[in-house]
């Protein structure tokens, strides 16, 4: 059975000169969303979009560029199960 790249990157943390890397290509907003994780996580899409000061819209687009670049991880809340937390792959 092959893994895939992006497999074996989620089983292994990200040094910090790779997601600076990952990080460095992607819009303002991600940058902005992973700084305010970087501080305070796990935070849901609302907690995230009142940290930053951005509109939910642009919190979630960030939030699939994040994941896209798999530099961000999500689970569901361990204080309401509706609702997903997201946190850094660092």
């Amino acid at each position: 059975m092959s893994t895939t790249t992006a497999e074996m990157n989620r089983e292994d943390p990200l040094s910090e000169t790779e997601f600076r890397e990952r990080l460095r290509e992607l819009p303002p907003s991600a940058k902005l969303v992973a700084k305010v994780l970087e501080g305070d996580a796990p935070l849901s899409q609302g907690q995230l979009a009142e940290d930053s000061l951005l509109p939910d819209r642009t919190v979630r687009y960030a939030l699939n560029r994040l994941e896209e670049a798999d530099l961000v991880g999500s689970r569901y809340s361990f204080k309401d199960a509706r609702k997903q937390v997201y946190f850094l792959n660092t």
